[in-house]
């Protein structure tokens, strides 16, 4: 099995991301020929995608796929993802409509509280804005979900929290 090989391997058997570092201990190379090697796996038609915390495979499982458009600060931004994860569904991005540069969309592959507060941590530590500042605050959310029940939930919380964007009529 050659490197490429056991890189996607690894990435399989995993149930959490895995990162470029993780990969390149295990397999003796540096971090920067995995991400070599992934760029050339990508290339070849394997769905990797990186996320903040490291790369899964894009597993289009059974899980239904909605877009949400929300509303809210920075400060609310923990809780609204808090929200998401912890009523079953899983960020997979945010996406924001910039003026000038159309659609932004930032890949998030939030699906538990510690993967949110994972991203919070790398947020804050790298003083870094969340793509939502750019429009301030609207932005939407691609999120998983087993089924619409845990839709409908996610959406009703929201709301009920104001931060489902309601366009006014």
């Amino acid at each position: 099995m050659d490197r490429k090989e056991k890189i996607i391997e690894e990435i399989k058997k995993s149930d959490k991301p895995v990162s470029a570092s993780t990969l390149a201990k295990k397999l003796g190379v540096s971090r920067q020929i995995i991400v070599g090697d992934v760029a050339l796996i990508r290339a070849s038609g394997t769905n990797i995608i990186a996320t903040p915390r490291g790369y899964i495979l894009d597993s289009k499982q059974q899980n239904q796929t909605y877009t949400i458009a929300v509303n809210h600060s920075q400060e609310q931004m923990a809780d609204e993802l808090y929200t998401i994860v912890d009523l079953g569904g899983c960020a997979i991005d945010v996406i924001v409509d910039h003026p000038v540069y159309g659609q932004l969309t930032g890949k998030l592959h939030l699906s538990s509280r510690y993967d949110v507060d994972q991203f919070i941590k790398k947020v804050n530590n790298n003083q870094a804005k969340p793509l939502s500042q750019l429009t301030d605050g609207l932005h939407l959310h691609t999120i998983q979900c087993p089924n619409e029940d845990t839709y409908q939930r996610i959406v009703s919380a929201l709301d009920e929290k104001g931060y489902l964007f309601k366009k006014e009529i």
